[in-house]
Parts: C-alpha cells; sequence; structure tokens
C-alpha cells in the first residue's frame, strides 16, 4: 500500500487551520451568533399564507400596528408560503402578540387566508440560564474528553484531542455565524455530537499509533504517526462519507431547527475528520518532540 506523507506537509496544513480558526474567532466577536428565542427569550410564530406574499409585504403590515421589534424569515421551500416571526418580548405579552400578530396579517392580506401554525415562547430569564447550561455542558464536555485521553492512552495524547476539538468547535460555530443560520438548543446538541464524533476519529487513529509504536520501534514517532494515518485513513473517509451523505439529505429535505442542526454537522464532520489528521496529529508530534521525557508510548523508560 502506498503510503501518503501526510505530516510532511504538516506546516501548511496547521496554517489553513490558524486561518480558519482566527477567521472564525473575528466572525464570532464582530458578527457575533443568531441567538434563537432558546436563549434571548422571547415568542417565535411560524405563519402560512394562502396567497404568496415576501418578507417585506409582512413586515410593512406589522410595522405600524405592532410596537416591538419583528424579525421575519421565509420558512421552508421556497415554493412554501410560510414565514417564522420572532419578537424579544417579555413573557407577560406573550398571549397578546399572537393575537395581534394575527389580526393585522388579517386585516392586511383577507380573513382565512393566514394561518397560525406553530407558536414558541421562552422567558428571558430562562433563556439566559439554558445559554449559561449549554456553555457549561460543551466545558464539561471537553473535560471529561481530556480525561478519558489521559487515562485511555497517554496525557502525551490529550492536548492533541482537545486542541482538535477546540478547532472544529469554532469553525464550526463561525460557519453558523458567517452564514446567520439560527443558533438554539438544537446547535448545542448537534456541537456535543460534533464533539463525541471528532474524539472517536481521533481515538481510532491514536490507537492505531500505539499499536504500531510496539510493533515499529525502530521507526521515529513521525512515521509510525505517518503510517497510523495510512492505516485508518480508509475507515476515516467511509465513516466521514457515510455520515455527510445522512446530513446533507437531512439539510435539503428537513426545515426549522432540524436543518440548523443537519448544517452545523457538515461543518463539523468536514472539520473532525481534517483535525484528526493534521491538528490532532502534528499536536501530538511537537509534544513528543520537545517533551520526551513525559512519553512512554515508543520506549518502555525515559529518555
Amino acid at each position: 500500500m502506498r503510503q501518503i506523507p501526510f505530516l510532511k506537509y504538516r506546516l501548511f496544513f496547521v496554517l489553513i487551520s490558524l486561518v480558519a480558526v482566527t477567521a472564525s474567532i473575528y466572525l464570532l466577536a464582530t458578527k457575533g451568533l443568531n441567538f434563537d428565542t432558546d436563549f434571548k427569550g422571547g415568542t417565535k410564530l411560524l405563519y402560512s399564507f394562502v396567497d404568496p406574499v415576501t418578507e417585506s409585504q409582512i413586515r410593512d403590515a406589522l410595522k405600524d400596528k405592532i410596537k416591538q421589534k419583528l424579525t421575519v424569515r421565509h420558512f421552508g421551500k421556497p415554493e412554501e408560503n410560510r414565514f417564522l416571526i420572532k419578537s424579544e418580548i417579555p413573557p407577560e405579552g406573550e398571549a397578546s402578540l399572537s393575537g395581534s400578530l394575527s389580526q393585522a396579517l388579517a386585516e392586511t392580506f383577507g380573513e382565512g387566508t393566514v394561518t397560525l401554525q406553530q407558536e414558541e415562547s421562552v422567558g428571558p430569564k430562562a433563556g439566559k440560564e439554558l445559554q449559561r447550561k449549554a456553555q457549561l455542558a460543551i466545558l464539561i464536555s471537553c473535560l471529561l474528553i481530556l480525561i478519558y485521553i489521559g487515562f485511555r492512552f497517554d496525557f502525551m495524547f490529550a492536548p492533541g484531542a482537545i486542541v482538535a476539538l477546540i478547532h472544529d468547535i469554532l469553525i464550526t460555530m463561525g460557519a453558523i455565524s458567517l452564514v446567520g443560520r439560527s443558533f438554539s438548543l438544537t446547535s448545542v446538541a448537534a456541537l456535543l455530537a460534533i464533539l463525541g464524533y471528532s474524539i472517536n476519529d481521533t481515538i481510532i487513529l491514536y490507537d492505531r499509533v500505539r499499536e504500531n509504536a510496539k510493533k515499529a520501534v525502530s521507526e521515529s514517532p513521525q512515521e509510525i504517526i505517518e503510517l497510523s494515518i495510512n492505516h485508518v485513513l480508509s475507515r476515516t473517509l467511509i465513516t466521514s462519507l457515510t455520515l455527510l451523505f445522512v446530513v446533507v439529505i437531512l439539510f435539503f429535505i428537513a426545515e426549522g431547527d432540524i436543518q440548523d442542526f443537519a448544517f452545523a454537522m457538515i461543518v463539523g464532520a468536514i472539520a473532525g475528520t481534517y483535525s484528526s489528521i493534521f491538528v490532532a496529529s502534528p499536536v501530538y508530534l511537537v509534544v513528543r518532540k520537545y517533551w520526551p521525557k513525559l512519553a512512554l508510548l515508543f520506549a518502555g523508560k525515559s529518555r
């Protein structure tokens, strides 16, 4: 089998990752995330129209009749006349809002031509609490993964795994910010799924590195890592493509939160596959090179 020298070009791929992560941080710092009502609090209303209408027509119909700041977005397939209307309001105003909106839309577009299909409400305090818990869930997940990698393999492996996870999460959040998709509890679920998928891919590679290190003790760490990457490459690509097939189809046939979930998974699956090879491996190689006394993987004693 022909061996591909992945680590030979590691500086080039690390540079690509640095650019992508820097761009993601910039987007998150300047543009931020489009937090859904799960985190901001407010009301989310889904309306269906009999006749074709546009977002601007709906805004014009509501701007003089509704005092609250509203966000109007087309929902679902282009041929479907469904629109999502969001409003950041305190809980005590929620009951009157849906009634006021329905009445205003009916007056403009005609009675019986507008139907309220769905209504969701979250209080501002609950939204902040959910945001805090979501951050805590991601942080605890990363911490537990760090501990698991340290005991499962060797603490020399842990930095590479954590850097790869941070890489994947930042790039996924940066992509969400770039395209302006809603960030809700479903998006947090996608991030946690990405953590699990990415670390599983990295663990498969690390396990093969450990096995090959015992068999090829005369080889250098770089050669052993490259050999291991080539051994698991087909398995990694097949797994990644299988996942991508599912989430890409889900992205095109689903809508709303499920579509947001699928989008995050598409970006996360690509970033996770990339980071296992081009981020976790180079970081481990650097740690192995500069802290050899801590490494017990390639030799039975400290060097």
